[in-house]
């Protein structure tokens, strides 16, 4: 099968690493946008992952809603292209992605699979002040959201939170599936170098450094978890914040108890994760989840809001705890015990590994997909089989 995947601005941190996992002799072409000079027009990726960079407005990032002056000019590169080659079905990434690959599809008889990495209508209902042309825009991406929702052959969904949402959204039920996003449990695994630390038991906070990611709330916990330090481990977004996180430290009379680093490079995540006692993913929405499932994957005991992909994926009591966005209080109560309890702790981390390999592996989150795109080409059984087969997987 001939698979192309449609991402404008950006792709998942997982796709690439999941798309060389399809299984069999499956060719995949992603279509991003050019946004460096240094770009080669075509890479291949791997024996089964080509990418190729499309010329389409400036050849600089730019922000997701700046891109849609250019949308017209990527969707006809894509129509011409398959014009010419067609591939079996497209898979389309975000708002930006659907717009581009329904144009280019129309006329061709292409199947398509919609992708929503983040959806506007959630985004919407989040308690922050917009201007009057940020909140039309908004209005205006879920407008598009819902068009192109209703259009494709399948919606993936990442989480039940997702598929809930798109169902509010006006999106058939029919029409959706729910994939998560996976964890390379090669790498991310039980076994391996661990950070060395002192006596003191160690909190990890992973993720991004801006209000919303929740590391000032781990800060404010660590008030209320006596002799335990904690390392907040930024993944590069909201390092403009870290003074400000500094200043809270010290306001809140544990900056000797709080190691900031503003950007953790990915491949030193495993070993700070095998270090730490509790992995905190604390941010207020999480569709991918992604730091959750690693620490999981390493064995060791996760605390994380309970929203998004966090409320599937870890399993309260079990493979960690789940927690209010926004609550130090609770997330200390919590971090407290756990840390308190190392039998818990071990059998938590043991849990969260075995789920980690059976569910979410790249390997399994890959034949997912595959199945899903077999069905939008008549290829295989109806969604709600998929759905059910997955579900009858997990509780086995």
């Amino acid at each position: 099968m001939k698979i192309a995947i449609v991402a404008l601005h950006e792709l998942p941190s997982d796709l690439p690493a999941i798309a060389r996992e399809f299984p069999g002799a499956h060719k995949v072409t992603v279509y991003t946008r050019r946004d460096g000079t240094d770009r080669k027009p075509r890479v291949k990726a791997s024996s089964k992952v080509t990418v190729e960079y499309v010329a389409a407005g400036p050849a600089h990032p730019l922000a997701e809603h700046d891109l849609t002056p250019h949308i017209a000019e990527f969707s006809a590169h894509l129509a011409a292209r398959w014009r010419k080659d067609r591939p079996d079905v497209v898979h389309a990434f975000s708002w930006t992605g659907g717009l581009a690959a329904v144009a280019a599809t129309e006329g061709l008889g292409i199947p398509l699979v919609q992708s929503f990495p983040a959806l506007g209508s959630a985004a919407r209902r989040r308690p922050i002040t917009r201007t009057a042309a940020a909140d039309r825009a908004a209005a205006a991406r879920v407008r598009v959201e819902r068009a192109i929702g209703r259009r494709a052959d399948a919606v993936v969904a990442s989480c039940a939170a997702e598929a809930a949402e798109l169902i509010r959204l006006g999106v058939p039920r029919g029409h959706i599936v729910v994939v998560p996003h996976g964890v390379d449990v090669e790498r991310f695994r039980r076994q391996g170098p661990a950070a060395p630390h002192g006596d003191s038991p160690r909190l990890l906070f992973v993720g991004s450094l801006a209000p919303e990611g929740g590391a000032a709330v781990a800060i404010r916990a660590l008030d209320g978890v006596p002799g335990a330090e904690l390392v907040v481990a930024g993944d590069g977004t909201g390092e403009e914040y870290i003074e400000r996180l500094r200043v809270l430290a010290k306001e809140c009379g544990v900056e000797d108890r709080v190691t900031l680093l503003a950007s953790v490079p990915p491949a030193s995540l495993p070993k700070m994760m095998r270090g730490a006692d509790i992995v905190l993913s604390l941010p207020a929405t999480a569709p991918e989840g992604k730091i959750a499932l690693q620490a999981m994957a390493c064995g060791v005991p996760v605390i994380a809001t309970a929203v998004g992909a966090h409320a599937d994926s870890v399993v309260d009591g079990v493979t960690g705890l789940l927690v209010r966005p926004g609550d130090p209080a609770l997330l200390a109560l919590r971090a407290r015990r756990l840390l308190g309890d190392l039998t818990r702790r071990t059998a938590m981390g043991f849990a969260g590994a075995d789920r980690a390999r059976s569910r979410y592996a790249l390997e399994r989150i890959a034949r997912e997909l595959v199945r899903v795109y077999e069905h939008a080409t008549g290829q295989a059984q109806p969604m709600e089989a998929l759905d059910t087969e997955a579900e009858e997987s997990e509780a086995a």
